[in-house]
This record gives structure tokens, C-alpha cells and sequence, in this order.
């Protein structure tokens, strides 16, 4: 398996990754919200080519993950990080956990201080996200509770603080 950026050749693959991923046979006819997300924030100012991933296998794309700019109190010192997407005869083989650790590593190596993401309790505290109000980083939504989770990087500190705001695209859905 190979990690790496995306490409202007790849767009259609992650668009297919993230609606097979995503799939809801109850809403087969809207289409999960998430391959239509990961379209709009490529074209959103908070858009990171250097954060939006790929898991390729034999040369097919088989996973995809993304982290766009985000705020804290109003200040640029977070990433979003998702939609992760994984297509379903490669899920629970290690590519979400590949580009995961991809993903934070890149972040991290670009001097972002915090990773915050809203995502399922049981999978993503094993890459070091717990309750983002534990830092202090409360969520656009009360209800996300727990789910809304963050995971300090190498420049993190104490006076990251306030209310996080995704990319404008997450707002729209």
C-alpha cells in the first residue's frame, strides 16, 4: 500500500471511495453527503493539497483522507481533519489507520498545533483524539458531545482555546 497526495487524476476515484464508503441503502438516492463534501472543500480557500491523502493499492485508490484549515476562538490553528473514507473490501486491512497516521505526520510536520475531528468513540482515540472540550476547544454544535474529539500536535498549547470552526463547506450541509 502507498500514501500519498492526491492528483487532478484522482478526483474521481476519491469521489468513488467516499461514496462507497458512506453508502446508506435507506438513502440510496441522495448519496452520502461526504463525497459531495470532499468536492467542496477542494474548491474552499481552506482547501490543503499537502493534507489530502490517498491509499493506493496496484494502482487503484482505495482510501482517502482529508484536512482542511480550520479555526479556534477565531485564530488558524487547526485542521479539520475528514472525511476519511475507506472503500468496504479494503475496510478493517489497516488503510484507515495507514492514512490516519499519514495524515496527523503531515499536519504535524507542517506546524499545525491541533487536529479536531467529529468521529466515532471507539476508533479514533487509538490515534491520540479524546473530547476536545477536555483542551479547552468547545464545538459548533453542543448535541456533538463526546464525538466532537481533538488531538494535540507538537505546537499545541494551552492557549488554544474557544469555539472551533470547520471550512465553510462543512457548514452548508
Amino acid at each position: 500500500m502507498l500514501i500519498r497526495r492526491e492528483t487532478p487524476a484522482d478526483v474521481a476515484a476519491i469521489h468513488a471511495v467516499h461514496a462507497a464508503a458512506f453508502a446508506d441503502p435507506e438513502r440510496a438516492d441522495a448519496g452520502p453527503v461526504e463525497a459531495g463534501l470532499v468536492d467542496a472543500l477542494r474548491a474552499d480557500a481552506g482547501w490543503l493539497p499537502a493534507l489530502s491523502l490517498v491509499a493506493e493499492v496496484d494502482g487503484q485508490v482505495v482510501g482517502h483522507v482529508v484536512a482542511t484549515r480550520a479555526r479556534v476562538g477565531g485564530e488558524p490553528v487547526a485542521v479539520g481533519l475528514g472525511p476519511l473514507g475507506v472503500l468496504p473490501a479494503w475496510q478493517r486491512r489497516g488503510v484507515g489507520s495507514a492514512l490516519m497516521h499519514a495524515v496527523l505526520g503531515g499536519a504535524d510536520a507542517l506546524d499545525v498545533p491541533l487536529a479536531v475531528l467529529l468521529g466515532h468513540l471507539d476508533y479514533y482515540p487509538r490515534f491520540g483524539f479524546r473530547p476536545a472540550v477536555a483542551l479547552g476547544v468547545t464545538p459548533p454544535v453542543p448535541a456533538w458531545g463526546a464525538h466532537f474529539q481533538a488531538r494535540p500536535l507538537a505546537a499545541w498549547h494551552e492557549g488554544i482555546r474557544g469555539e472551533f470552526a470547520y471550512a465553510k463547506p462543512f457548514a452548508d450541509l
